[in-house]
């Protein structure tokens, strides 16, 4: 059920380019210099995917039962040059047990990164380190997390662009009985971002 539902909203994602790209005026980017942000530049995000549970360190043959689950993000850049941009994210994940229960994970951090653009194409590549409560059951856990990424992006015009990104989460657990794990996930999401 899930990964149709994944699919279903790549495909509608990936349909919505072609009624975009049929609809826009070129006008407006006849002035528009692509190889430039500007100091005081920001972008909001609204980022929604999928979450694959990877690796344990410290878990017997990695059998950490945990199935695919979802994510969403909320994300807010502020560029300080043409490429360089610093900033702040809140993501709300998911993912289901063998027993039929879940596991919620709320990272929250600070951020940074470097864009790359070429054309209307624009590609981050970023890291967060922060912290996310854990809750499993009546168990609570909160510890550091480090999210890697790399998207590509799409600038549909001056305000709006739309991408595809991925994610990999880091999430070390040192709890109090010295069981210590180390956890990783990857995301792959879709986002629309708001340039202001």
């Amino acid at each position: 059920m899930l990964r149709k539902l994944s699919l279903l909203l790549i495909l509608l994602f990936l349909l919505s380019f072609t009624s975009i790209y049929a609809q826009e005026e070129e006008t407006e980017w006849d002035d528009y210099d692509f190889s430039l942000y500007s100091l005081g530049d920001r972008t909001f995000h609204i980022t929604m995917g999928v979450l694959f549970p990877l690796f344990f360190s410290g878990i017997d043959n990695n059998s950490h039962g945990l199935s695919i689950g979802g994510t969403g993000t909320l994300t807010f850049n502020y560029f300080l040059s043409s490429h360089f941009f610093v900033g702040g994210e809140i993501t709300g994940t998911f993912s289901g047990t063998r027993g039929g229960n879940m596991l919620y994970l709320i990272p929250i951090g600070v951020r940074g990164g470097y864009q790359f653009l070429f054309r209307r194409f624009e590609f981050p590549i970023t890291i967060m380190i922060g912290g996310a409560p854990q809750r499993y059951l009546d168990k609570g856990y909160f510890g550091p997390i480090i999210k890697t990424g790399a998207a590509a992006y799409w600038r549909y015009n001056l305000d709006w662009s739309f991408g595809l990104n991925t994610n990999l989460y880091i999430l070390p657990q040192w709890p109090s009985n010295g069981n210590n794990v180390v956890g990783t996930f990857q995301e792959l999401t879709l986002s629309a971002r708001f340039h202001f």
